[in-house]
């Protein structure tokens, strides 16, 4: 079973306002440039699953290039805070750290979510990319907002107010694209390319998000089991 934590509560003074207050600092903290390790050896990855107030959050660290799972880490956290949509990452950041902080160095990063793909700039990948300071990724499997434009190949350019903010791209045997942005400390173009890289060829999502996808499931799972 995965370890518990004390419990994520809504601090007393939150607002709508100060959340969006916080986006636009974080946003604005946002590095789109490639400040990365000279070798990629290892990339992390997140996923969460929710069942009712308790959220499990999987980390884990895929090696580069095999793409073996190495280690992985699961931890439930108590979770207070509501479901609020554009501010999802004020309730999964927490136990997404705690359960990275488990698992060991890395190089970068992968998020099963959103980064400047989304309408304040500032989604889950860039909140936890800024907090652990490493080159960072935003996986969504669907799009939050703007617009795809013309596919070349097997990407095309997602466009919120005439800015590029991702890519939508098409990976292993999937007719449905993936939606990548950048977190922080990565420019757009190497995101996708390390997406490539780290992506399976049988697989839609790239190595680190599937592993911790399946990990936060199986944790959830058996959750589930030892409740009824």
């Amino acid at each position: 079973m995965p370890k518990r934590r004390t419990a994520y509560k809504v601090p007393k003074k939150f607002s709508i306002a100060r959340a969006r207050l916080a986006q636009r600092l974080i946003s604005e903290r946002v590095l789109e440039e490639d400040i990365l390790p000279p070798h990629i050896c290892y990339a992390a990855g997140v996923d969460l699953a929710f069942l009712d107030n308790i959220a499990i959050a999987a980390a884990v660290v895929i090696e580069y290039p095999s793409l073996k799972l190495v280690r992985k880490e699961a931890i439930i956290v108590d979770i207070k805070f509501p479901y609020i949509p554009t501010l999802l990452a004020f309730r999964e950041v927490y136990p997404s750290y705690v359960a990275l902080k488990h698992v060991g160095d890395y190089d970068i990063l992968f998020v099963d979510g959103n980064g400047k793909l989304h309408p304040f700039k500032a989604g889950f990948a860039c909140h936890l990319g800024v907090i652990v300071d490493k080159p960072t990724i935003g996986i969504a499997k669907k799009l939050l907002c703007g617009k795809v434009g013309e596919w070349y190949g097997d990407k095309a350019p997602i466009f919120l107010n005439s800015e590029v903010v991702g890519y939508a791209l098409k990976t292993g045997r999937s007719k449905k694209p993936i939606y990548v942005s950048v977190g922080h400390k990565i420019t757009l173009e190497t995101a996708i390319r390390l997406t490539k890289a780290f992506t399976k060829p049988s697989y839609k999502l790239p190595e680190p998000i599937r592993q911790a996808h399946i990990l936060a499931n199986n944790q959830k799972a058996a959750l589930c089991e030892n409740t009824v």
